[in-house]
């Protein structure tokens, strides 16, 4: 039961590690593509800089709570499975 355990956490850990490295690659991604977008804009029309930096920062704040989400799942994977018990006996705690 206890090696069982053990392959379920470090599979665990795996994929809350792969979950995050993709997560930041895509939120990096579109982040840098919306501030590029948004740059290029306010360099087409200055007038509009206000209008468009606020719809910018908006759009990178909702961008980067995907990654936070991941980050909470990755978390929730890590330290909420359901043989934490096990895995807790097997290292002495």
């Amino acid at each position: 039961m206890e090696v069982k355990a053990l392959e379920f956490f470090i599979a665990c850990v795996t994929a809350a590690g792969f979950g995050i490295a993709i997560a930041a690659f895509g939120c990096g991604l579109g982040q840098g593509i919306g501030l590029k977008s948004a740059v290029e804009g306010i360099a087409r029309n200055p007038e509009s800089s206000g209008k468009v930096t606020v719809t910018m920062l908006i759009g990178l704040a909702l961008i980067e709570s995907l990654c936070i989400y991941a980050l909470v799942v990755a978390l929730i994977l890590i330290y909420a499975h359901p043989q934490a018990s096990a895995i807790a006996k097997l290292f002495g705690a």
